[in-house]
């Protein structure tokens, strides 16, 4: 009998979902995607994380996973030949992280949201969204071609997510007002790789379906200085 895939609760545009999803395809680990319907969430996930939210992941042991990076840890520890983990694991590399999925996701969801948020003014969380993670990310990515040096890293996949979803916001504002060249060209890196495309596969909602995994192991994205 073949061996019981884990299950991941998705949604296919969720950033924190991108994340993990590109996680299990770079681990190569063959998984069951359920892709929810935000208004009908489905009851045996709720059951297994009442929190509501997306990814969880069910692991054949009886083990769930409720958040991106724990799913991200998980998957590299079942197999991460090329050291995407522990090369995300320095200082600097956990505080933007901790940049990313705290100031700058309070700020990108008031811009992207500002219906949401009573008193919200889209421009001027947009222009602190900028300062506090985009301008340090192209500062680094001006001295190296990924956030992992010439390879890229856990942190790549973790914060390319939700540097898309800004960038999406505004699209014609991002490309005109901001001056972050290397930032742009790693995002462009990342959105052509064939990593996000196989992430992003569309399957059918309201079911669990096996996720297509990619045919051949990906090579990292060209260097941003390559692209410019």
């Amino acid at each position: 009998m073949a061996p019981v895939p884990p299950l991941l609760y998705t949604y296919r545009r969720c950033p924190y979902a991108m994340r993990a999803r590109m996680a299990l395809l770079v681990a190569g680990i063959g998984f069951d995607a359920h892709e929810i319907v935000l208004r009908d969430k489905p009851a045996a996930m709720l059951a297994l994380s009442p929190k509501g939210t997306v990814p969880v992941l069910a692991l054949p042991g009886g083990e769930v996973l409720e958040q991106s990076l724990d799913i991200m840890r998980w998957a590299f520890s079942v197999s991460d030949p090329a050291g995407w983990w522990p090369r995300a694991q320095s200082a600097a590399h956990l505080a933007l992280l901790s940049l990313c999925d705290g100031p700058f996701k309070h700020h990108l969801d008031r811009t992207k949201y500002p219906e949401r948020f009573e008193g919200a003014d889209p421009a001027w969380h947009r222009a602190q969204a900028v300062d506090v993670l985009l301008r340090p990310l192209d500062a680094q990515l001006q001295a190296s071609a990924q956030l992992g040096g010439d390879l890229p890293c856990a942190t790549d996949l973790a914060l390319f997510p939700f540097v898309r979803q800004f960038a999406a916001v505004d699209p014609a504002w991002f490309e005109a007002q901001l001056p972050l060249p290397a930032l742009k060209a790693w995002l462009a890196g990342w959105l052509s790789h064939p990593l996000f495309t196989a992430a992003m596969a569309k399957l059918p909602s309201g079911q669990a379906t096996r996720f297509p995994a990619p045919p051949v192991l990906m090579p990292p994205p060209a260097s941003p200085a390559a692209t410019r």
